[in-house]
């Protein structure tokens, strides 16, 4: 392991490592086209290949059967997602019906914060699991009229680790980072970051004064995961947030077909 170290700690610049470390989780978005299976015969890869099963399930009631363009935040916990979903909201055209589930441990912060906002909100307290999964999703979609939404907002657990071997089949999703979490926090947790379809870092303006060095985190995303958009944004203030949702809309009318004025 002595290849992945360097002054900074942990880095993935092998690619054939990388590959192979990450390969698999490229299986685990649910955009259209991508439910195949990573071929393991193992107890791990059979319960990872039931996991995406049940995700696909997820994915055709919400997406095919519905309509709905389904959006999962991912992240830690404090990096912004409640703050990032509340600013797409603010910017919501008055025609988007807009539903939310919020997974947190414990309580319903959150899931409060979301419904001053007007929308229908189900919060799932997932105890002492660390993320969401296709089931609770499932159940807590059994709370909403599904044709009568055009898009989902789905915050995961606050973990940058357990969520990434758990698709929810949305249409996406998109990972938050924030500079309050240290300059290296896409380098240690690579395989969350292969999963997602777009990242966000977060509180850039809080960079300088918490030390962190934004180049270093926009290197490392483009490293672990260069396909990816990476957007850059100041929740609190709304900067960036415009781009983001740019971003949503015109997936959602390659995911649905629909746009909103």
């Amino acid at each position: 392991m002595a290849g992945l170290h360097h002054d900074h700690g942990v880095r993935f610049g092998l690619p054939d490592l990388r590959e192979r470390l990450l390969g698999p989780l490229r299986a685990h978005r649910f955009g259209h086209g991508e439910f195949e299976a990573t071929g393991g015969s193992d107890a791990e890869a059979d319960v990872l290949a039931a996991i995406r099963e049940r995700a696909g399930e997820v994915h055709e009631r919400l997406v095919h059967d519905h309509e709905v363009f389904a959006v999962e935040f991912v992240g830690s916990t404090g990096g912004g997602k409640t703050k990032l979903i509340e600013e797409l909201l603010e910017r919501a055209p008055a025609d988007e019906r807009v539903g939310a589930v919020v997974g947190d441990v414990a309580g319903e912060d959150d899931a409060t914060r979301l419904r001053e906002y007007g929308i229908p909100v189900e919060n799932i307290n997932t105890g002492k699991e660390c993320h969401l999964d296709p089931d609770g999703v499932d159940s807590a979609l059994s709370a909403f009229d599904l044709d009568a939404l055009d898009t989902l907002y789905v915050e995961n657990v606050g973990n940058m680790v357990c969520p990434a071997d758990f698709p929810l089949g949305t249409s996406l999703r998109v990972l938050v980072v924030s500079t309050t979490e240290g300059g290296d926090v896409v380098g240690k947790h690579p395989l969350l970051v292969q999963a997602a379809d777009a990242a966000i870092v977060n509180k850039i303006d809080l960079a300088e004064a918490v030390g962190t060095d934004l180049d270093r985190v926009r290197g490392d995303i483009h490293e672990v995961a260069p396909e990816i958009p990476v957007f850059e944004t100041n929740a609190r203030a709304g900067t960036g947030v415009d781009a983001l949702a740019a971003f949503l809309d015109a997936r959602r009318e390659s995911h649905t077909g629909h746009t909103h004025q």
